[in-house]
């Protein structure tokens, strides 16, 4: 009896017994309810196969499908004081950084990179929500200072994909001081002649939308973002009103002359390219490249 439950036991069971399956192959769309593979929703940008819902993307992931052949270099970025303030609420400041960094894999809430879109060289530049809500703390000034004075450099266009929920409180009145700091980082670009591009995603929320955010020259959002400097429910109980439908998203705030363009996600790389080169004076970009001529005779000799 021992041998037949210490051995024969066990091994059926283990020929009979399902395999496990990793949890992150299958993701729910938050709007529609839809199940969708993990590879099929990269290859579609993050974006519901079903609904067209757009998901929240990481920046390197973004740079990925943004720039040719997913290739960029990364811009560094000058590392600020570390929890000045020494804050604590119900977790060390520090605490909450190494605990942020271990789930997304990034050092901060911003990404600054450098490369071609289209054969246009560019400096690109993306908050990362899922990071203590994209928040707006000194490394992001920094950041966005990094990447104006990079393109200033070079003479390159700057590209803002901006996600955030505000100033990082953590950091207090420091954190606030950002907003005129990347504010005198986009007028560098303008005294140098250079294109300031804002892509809008969700949300784009607090002090970002009252700074960087909504300086550039381009302004573009993705479908259905919410942007605004504060959110529908504090509006709501403060003026005691219903708002109306589909307000502070980007399709209303085009509505309203707030945007320029409200641009699908797998549409957004072919128009950047278009308004960058415009704006540089640049010829149209090239949609594909023949091959030299010489092998065109010699394929057409073959031929015949």
């Amino acid at each position: 009896m021992n041998w037949i439950s210490n051995y024969v036991r066990p091994k059926i069971n283990s020929l009979f017994s399902r395999r496990e399956v990793p949890e992150n192959l299958w993701t729910k769309c938050p709007e529609c309810g839809t199940m969708l593979f993990h590879r099929e929703l990269a290859a579609n940008l993050n974006v519901c196969t079903s609904c067209d819902h757009h998901m929240a993307i990481s920046p390197r992931d973004r740079f990925i499908g943004l720039f040719d052949v997913g290739v960029f270099v990364e811009v560094k970025v000058p590392e600020p004081v570390v929890d000045p303030l020494h804050f604590r609420d119900q977790k060390k400041y520090p605490d909450r950084l190494k605990a942020a960094q271990k789930v997304t894999g990034e050092r901060e809430a911003m990404l600054v990179a450098e490369g071609e879109v289209g054969r246009t060289p560019i400096i690109a530049v993306a908050q990362d929500f899922s990071f203590m809500a994209g928040s707006m703390g000194m490394y992001v000034g920094n950041a966005i200072i990094a990447a104006a004075q990079r393109a200033v450099a070079t003479k390159r266009p700057l590209v803002m994909f901006s996600a955030a929920g505000g100033a990082r409180m953590q950091e207090g009145i420091l954190s606030l001081m950002q907003m005129p700091r990347t504010t005198v980082a986009v007028q560098m670009l303008k005294e140098a002649g250079l294109p300031y591009v804002v892509v809008l995603t969700h949300p784009t929320t607090g002090g970002v939308t009252a700074s960087y955010a909504m300086l550039g020259d381009v302004q573009i959002a993705e479908p259905n973002a919410l942007i605004c400097f504060a959110g529908p429910r504090v509006i709501e109980q403060t003026i005691r009103e219903k708002l109306p439908e589909g307000f502070q998203r980007a399709e209303y705030l085009l509505d309203h002359g707030m945007l320029d363009r409200v641009t699908h996600r797998k549409a957004l790389r072919e128009e950047l390219v278009t308004i960058l080169r415009m704006l540089m004076n640049q010829s149209p970009a090239v949609k594909g490249d023949l091959p030299p001529p010489g092998d065109i005779l010699e394929s057409a000799e073959v031929k015949a």
